[in-house]
């Protein structure tokens, strides 16, 4: 049985031909870090409720309004490439970020650079994920669309 199946992937294997892409850019690809497939490894992070409490409105204010700007700066510096809110769910999520580097030590400690995370006010569990290499250049054309920054 073995034997038959090598000799049918073997009858068969000069037909299964890869398509390639009449689009490819190579300099674009290597540019990117994009593997043969065009993607590459990330760290996503989803935020979530954190267990600190803190009574004063003004001081969670100005928590989250650190927590905008260093979102700006880590997208500036070309670490975080994308970050947005999630809408109510049961598991108390509440955003997700991407960062462009796929070494979850690293991104641990450019979380510690969130004043509402410092805060225990935004807790986060830290994943490797495996996407398009040409996710980073989306925030191009976003710019682009932004009517008004927050």
């Amino acid at each position: 049985m073995k034997n038959l199946l090598l000799l049918c992937l073997f009858l068969v294997s000069p037909f299964l031909v890869l398509s390639q892409n009449s689009n490819y850019d190579k300099n674009l690809a290597d540019s990117l870090g994009a593997d043969d497939y065009g993607m590459k490894s990330y760290t996503l992070v989803i935020l979530k409720t954190g267990g600190g409490n803190i009574e004063d409105k003004a001081r969670v204010d100005s928590l989250f309004r650190g927590h905008m700007e260093n979102i700006g700066r880590l997208a500036e510096a070309g670490e975080l490439i994308v970050a947005g809110p999630l809408g109510k769910n049961s598991n108390d999520y509440r955003g997700i970020y991407i960062f462009d580097d796929p070494d979850k030590g690293k991104v641990a400690e450019l979380l510690q650079t969130d004043p509402a995370i410092k805060a225990d006010l935004l807790a986060y569990n830290i994943y490797n994920w495996y996407g398009s290499a040409a996710l980073p250049v989306y925030l191009e054309t976003h710019s682009k669309i932004e009517k008004i920054k927050p």
